[in-house]
């Protein structure tokens, strides 16, 4: 009897540098294709640099809507926290049910407060759903509209957004005040919140361009920042059972979709899983050490990995239309309100690191993936740096083959010196190992439960 022949398939190679220099990559989660061809990386990266203005000191706290001095300039706060120990600690209190006669009580390190302009509104979720206000939003509505403060700056709110969609001030003045406050609810019962900062400008800054940005928190500022979001996310994943994902991202001054300079971040209750989870999840179905294989694996063996710690990995990433960081979680645990403080820490020092090197000046998205409430399989925590240095135009839309203006090994060699010299000054966390420095070790990622006997393919 003739034996069985059976067919090989390696695995695709999701880099290839060709002859003269051009990087072809292919993302193996999306398969998107990617170009970097030899010279347009000699482009500058980050905004040009303008004239700064002088900031007097009495404008550093209302220099925009998100400033510590326009608190009521957006709607009312679901929670804050204000320090407790000594300046640049982690160590804070979170408080909630803050009235409006209080807001100027305390100052609020990190607030969460409802988006004015909701990608998917209260009336979204309750037409298309029937979802209904939750109990705990309902007394916090009532319990702030009950005094006049309350009163006034919610309507104050409203009526900024009711001008800012192109109504009138006519049928502003006529429209029932019981009409009015209505409009209320989404203030209360939303599923798109912001997590702001408290510096528009660094510490002692002087004149307009000195930005605060994620890199140049502390790293207990970071964590605290970083811990804060994820406790918002875990709540907006208990208040809405409709809801099988929340999107968490971070755009970093107008290029990247920033409407304030300020740092904050966004998330969004959505009812999809979105696209880059529904082309994750077929592949991730058929091999379910995915993450490791292609993702970390892939990048220790093309020496891409630019630093990690205990809990985390970051590399520069592959198969992306703009330069990107990645920042791989290694714990167990799928949801990041699972993970061990030790493992937020972690998280957080490796993505603080990553916007430190990267830089106050470059128009940076930070997005984060995570698994959906509604999948049954094991996904890794991670968040993405993109540095939005570029502009998709007509070769990207027609082929859409996507040029990426720096390809990893060149983003990898602008990233770790930066590391070094960022470690050296005490800057970032100090426990990171760098560029050679990480150990790599193959499937590090332990989201599958598979770790202690899991056989890897080998990478030459």
């Amino acid at each position: 009897m003739d034996s069985v022949q059976t067919t090989y398939l390696p695995p695709p190679s999701y880099l290839t540098r060709m002859a003269d220099g051009t990087v072809k990559q292919l993302n193996p989660f999306t398969g998107s294709q990617v170009w970097t061809v030899p010279g347009r990386a000699n482009r500058p990266l980050g905004l040009p640099q303008v004239d700064p203005s002088p900031v007097a000191p009495e404008d550093l706290g209302r220099l925009c809507a998100f400033c510590e001095q326009r608190y009521l300039d957006t709607p009312p706060e679901k929670a804050r926290l204000v320090r407790t120990g000594e300046a640049g600690d982690a160590g804070g209190l979170v408080l909630t049910g803050v009235g409006a006669d209080e807001v100027y009580d305390t100052t609020a390190e990190l607030r969460r407060v409802p988006n004015l302009f909701e990608i998917l509104s209260y009336d979204y979720w309750h037409t298309n759903y029937g979802y209904e206000m939750p109990a705990a939003a309902r007394e916090r509505q009532a319990a702030y509209l009950a005094t006049s403060a309350g009163r006034e700056h919610v309507l104050a709110v409203l009526r900024s957004r009711w001008l800012a969609s192109g109504r009138s001030e006519s049928d502003w003045e006529t429209t029932p005040l019981e009409d009015r406050m209505a409009e209320s609810t989404s203030f209360f019962a939303g599923g798109h919140d912001v997590i702001v900062a408290r510096r528009h400008l660094v510490d002692g800054a002087t004149t307009d361009d000195q930005l605060a940005s994620a890199g140049t928190l502390t790293p207990d500022e970071h964590h605290a920042y970083l811990a804060f979001t994820v406790d918002a996310l875990r709540e907006l994943y208990e208040a809405n059972r409709y809801a099988p994902y929340v999107a968490v991202f971070q755009n970093w001054l107008k290029p990247a979709g920033a409407s304030f300079d300020h740092l904050h971040k966004q998330l969004v209750t959505i009812d999809e899983r979105g696209v880059q989870t529904e082309l994750e999840l077929s592949r991730l179905r058929a091999n379910p050490n995915l993450y490791n294989e292609a993702a970390v694996n892939y990048a220790g063996y093309h020496n891409l990995v630019v630093a990690e710690n205990e809990h985390a990995i970051a590399f520069a990433g592959f198969g992306h239309r703009y330069p990107t960081l990645e920042v791989f979680s290694k714990s167990e645990q799928s949801n990041p309100w699972d993970h061990s403080p030790a493992e937020l820490r972690a998280m957080s020092d490796l993505v603080h690191a990553c916007h430190a090197a990267t830089g106050a000046r470059v128009p940076t998205n930070e997005e984060w993936h995570h698994r959906p409430r509604d999948v049954d399989l094991p996904m890794p925590w991670r968040i993405m740096l993109k540095w939005r240095v570029s502009t998709l135009a007509g070769f990207e839309g027609g082929t859409k083959i996507y040029l990426n203006t720096i390809d990893p090994w060149s983003l990898r060699d602008r990233v770790v010196p930066r590391l070094l010299e960022l470690r050296e000054t005490g800057a970032i966390a100090t426990d990171l190992a760098i560029g050679s420095e990480a150990t790599c070790a193959p499937s590090s990622l332990r989201y599958n439960g598979r770790h202690d006997d899991v056989v890897t393919q080998t990478e030459p």
